[in-house]
């Protein structure tokens, strides 16, 4: 699991902008204050070691689920020991998990974090912060007192961006931050969650099968191509599913059966090649991206697989554009079914 650190001195914008950064890829928003604020509600002052440990759990807890990540903020002072221990010791969690640790240092002019200190949304979330005198006078203290800006080149770690926001919007400077990492886009990485891949049994076959015409009918209407998936028996579709190197599987959307897709080896003694044939995405839920988080759930599924193929519609531009967005390229001569339909073959070689 992957951790975006956001670092700065008091009122810069940490939490802000990991509020848009929440927006718009698939990291949740663990701000500093989510754990400090409840403590001084119930104690009435700081409490650190507490503090720390409630912070500990959030992350040992975040470390079990599926999202791609965890935006935490935290205002660090470059010149203790301890605190490059902190997010070391930080950094180490999510790295143990094979994931990327992406370290933002924001940095604005003492004049314009004073702004920022009274604005609605810092003062709705943090109500330590509702005295502006003793919070205006704790952040120039803060300033005076702790070295919060790293120094040039003071920072050396691999993924680390250092930002001057004193100008920048939050939504500006979340974009920012997720050009420069290449972070994926929410839509994608949400999806990647939403959707499983769930192995069809012999005894749910009845309920494919009607799936499965709901969904090429629209196609056999338009093209009447005699090979169409929407006129095929259930027998084939028992003969498909008894053949031992292939197998079908329900795509799932949030728990629901929104299509199947079939894959495996035509081959049994060739494992590094697979088919799609077919798949399918009932009508309801066809242009959602679904069909693409599929795909990706069945390259996932046979990592040993390195050259996919498959075969589609030259006269239906979407289902082309799905498998090139895929990395699937055309192949071999075009296949004429009738006056209206053309077949063509596409081919996915996995790098690496």
């Amino acid at each position: 699991m992957d951790l975006i650190l956001i670092l700065g001195s008091g009122a810069v914008g940490k939490m802000t902008v990991g509020q848009e950064l929440m927006k718009i890829t698939d990291f949740r928003l663990f701000h500093n204050h989510m754990m400090i604020e409840p403590v001084l509600e119930v104690f009435g002052g700081f409490q650190g070691s507490l503090i720390s440990k409630l912070r500990d759990d959030i992350f040992d807890e975040f470390l079990k689920t599926e999202y791609q990540g965890l935006i935490f903020t935290y205002m660090m002072a470059f010149d203790m020991p301890s605190e490059w221990e902190f997010v070391r010791s930080l950094s180490d969690k999510f790295e143990a998990t094979g994931g990327s640790v992406y370290y933002v240092e924001l940095v604005a002019n003492q004049q314009e974090r004073l702004r920022r200190n009274r604005t609605e949304n810092r003062l709705s979330n943090k109500a330590s912060k509702r005295d502006l005198d003793i919070s205006n006078n704790r952040l120039i203290y803060e300033d005076a007192h702790y070295r919060l800006v790293s120094n040039d080149g003071e920072v050396t770690f691999k993924n680390y961006i250092k930002i001057d926001n004193t100008g920048l919007t939050p939504d500006i400077c979340a974009r920012r931050i997720k050009e420069y990492f290449n972070l994926p886009d929410k839509s994608i990485s949400d999806m990647m969650r939403r959707v499983r891949l769930v192995e069809v049994t012999e005894e749910e076959i009845p309920e494919l099968y009607d799936m499965q015409v709901r969904s090429f009918m629209p196609l056999y209407e338009k093209y009447h191509d005699e090979g169409s998936p929407a006129i095929e028996s259930i027998d084939r579709i028992r003969r498909r599913y008894a053949v031992e190197n292939r197998k079908y599987y329900f795509i799932m959307k949030d728990g629901a059966r929104v299509g199947a897709i079939n894959i495996g080896h035509n081959d049994p003694n060739e494992k590094r090649i697979s088919f799609i044939s077919p798949i399918f995405i009932l009508p309801e839920y066809q242009n959602r991206g679904i069909g693409y988080t599929a795909i990706q759930k069945a390259f996932e599924q046979l990592p040993e697989v390195t050259c996919w193929k498959l075969e589609t519609i030259l006269q239906e531009p979407a289902n082309c554009h799905l498998y090139e967005k895929c990395g699937f390229v055309r192949v071999g001569e075009e296949k004429p079914v009738n006056d209206k339909m053309t077949l063509i073959d596409y081919e996915f070689i996995k790098e690496g």
